[in-house]
Parts: structure tokens; C-alpha cells; sequence
């Protein structure tokens, strides 16, 4: 499937937008919630949430490779950025950690996805939960008002994934820090699966080299980079014999591990300022 001439950020909008309009189990029997439902397996990416405190059912849409926020070292008080938010799933869990004296701000690009989220902030009565329509690589956000920032399978969606960890410094309080879960690759992909409309909105084939994802990070700014997690992710055959022949599926299975979903933190390092105040 060919998709040469549409602007990737306007299929991604358009596929979540879709996603945001159909149910939980659609979404989770399918790649990222994107593409035909897989008949082999009911989640292929995301982790389970259901024990981890703060999770609302109602907002997770399937969505995720990963639980950045188990990982995020968020305190409380703290000001957490998601980004990517959804219908608010790691928002709420957040907002959890960080408790009503905090403040969590959800930034995503597609607008049913923010109608979704702020309905249900507000079933909840979330009034320290903010939902935002933005885009990463150029966030609305002021410099240095955030401690903690989480994304959950989103930052691989982002065509300028230089732009998106460069805001990201921007935004981050001296000494503040990231943990996201993201899709990336640890060989080439067939290029049949990278023309994918619905595995590119899925997450997968919008993925880079997961070394080139690590230099974007210390290229940015950011110090003590760390992968805190990583899973192989396994594409089911019903959903890649919509692209690939038998034979070409049998060597793509040969190459085991071409797909993983990491977590990574990273630390923005702290100003001269405060470096000296807390030494005095």
C-alpha cells in the first residue's frame, strides 16, 4: 500500500481520530488500535494496566507499548506532561502520583482524542487534569514548567522526533526528567510494512533505529539516559499477511527482535543557579 503523496502527520490525525470514535476492544484487538483486528492475539503492545493505582478503564483505549509512568518517578506536587495523552489513561495515573496539589497536562493533536480526554476528567472531577490540542514538535507551553514528562507509543509517530526531544528539553524545569515507552527497531523492516498506512498509525512502521532514537536524546540536551525496560513486540500473521507473502513472512519471523517497545528516562541537567543553591 502505497502512501507517497499524504502527509503522514494528516493519516496519523485521521487514523486516531477514527480510534477515538470506536470502542476498547476494537482498539486493542488491533496494531496500536490501528489496522485490521488480529484474530491471534486480543493486546499486541500495551501493558496491563488494571493494578497499577489511578487507572481508569474508561480512558485507556489500547493504545499503549508500555507503563512509562510506573517508571517516571513522578512526587507529589509535581507538574506532569503527557504527551500523546488519548482519552487521558497515563493522565489519570499520573495525576494519582502527583495528587491533587499537582497539576497534569495532556497535549495531543487530534481533536476528538482531546473531547475524549476532558469528558472523562471531567466524570471524574479531575480539576487539576488540563487537555490541550498541540503538537509536540512545538509545544504550547512556556520554557521550564514542567518536572515530569510521560508518553506512551506516541514520540515514534512524530516525524520530526529532533523538534519533539528538543521541546521537550525546552519545557523541563532545570533537574527534571522524561520516562516514555516508544516502538523502535533493531534491524530494517520489509518495506511493504513501512508503506502501511495502518501500521504506520499503529505504530510500527513510523518507528527508527533504536540507537538513532538514543543519540536524538543525548543530542537534545539530556543526560543520565537510561533504558529502564524493553520487550520484543510480535506482529501477528493475520496482520502481516495483508502485506507480505508467505515467503517473505517466514523471513521476517527469521529475523527475531526487529521490533522492541523500550521505556527510556532521561534527566535534563540542572542550571548553574541551582547547582550552586544546593551546595550552599
Amino acid at each position: 500500500m502505497k502512501n507517497d503523496t499524504k502527509d503522514p502527520r494528516e493519516m496519523v490525525r485521521e487514523k486516531y481520530a477514527e480510534i477515538a470514535r470506536q470502542d476498547r476492544a476494537t482498539n486493542a484487538s488491533s496494531c496500536c488500535g490501528a489496522g485490521g483486528c488480529s484474530t491471534e492475539v486480543y493486546n499486541i503492545m500495551t501493558d496491563d494496566y488494571s493494578s497499577v493505582e489511578g487507572y481508569q478503564s474508561e480512558a485507556d483505549l489500547g493504545l499503549g507499548c508500555g507503563l512509562p509512568t510506573e517508571f517516571a518517578r513522578i512526587t507529589k506536587g509535581d507538574t506532569v506532561l503527557d504527551l500523546g495523552s488519548g482519552a487521558g489513561n497515563d493522565c489519570f495515573v499520573a495525576r494519582h502520583e502527583t495528587g491533587p496539589e499537582g497539576k497534569v497536562i495532556g497535549i495531543d493533536f487530534t481533536p476528538e482524542m482531546v473531547a475524549k480526554a476532558r469528558e472523562n476528567a471531567d466524570k471524574l472531577g479531575f480539576d487539576n487534569v488540563e487537555f490541550i490540542q498541540g503538537d509536540i514538535e512545538n509545544m504550547p507551553l512556556k520554557d521550564e514548567t514542567v518536572d515530569v514528562v510521560v508518553s506512551n507509543c506516541v514520540l515514534n509517530l512524530v516525524p520530526d522526533k529532533k523538534s519533539a526531544f528538543s521541546e521537550m528539553h525546552r519545557v523541563l524545569r532545570s533537574g527534571g526528567h522524561f520516562s516514555i515507552s516508544d516502538i523502535v527497531l533493531n534491524g530494517e523492516l520489509p518495506e511493504k510494512i513501512r508503506e502501511a498506512a495502518e501500521l504506520y498509525a499503529g505504530c510500527v512502521s513510523g518507528a527508527v533505529m533504536k540507537e538513532d532514537y538514543l543519540k536524538n536524546i543525548e543530542e537534545a540536551g539530556f543526560e543520565d539516559v537510561v533504558v529502564q525496560k524493553e520487550k520484543p513486540i510480535h506482529i501477528p500473521r493475520d496482520i502481516l499477511k495483508a502485506y507480505l507473502s508467505s515467503a517473505e513472512i517466514r523471513e521476517f519471523r527469521r529475523e527475531k527482535g526487529k521490533i522492541s517497545s523500550i521505556t527510556v528516562f532521561a534527566r535534563k541537567a540542572k542550571s548553574t543557579e541551582d547547582s550552586i543553591e544546593n551546595d550552599a
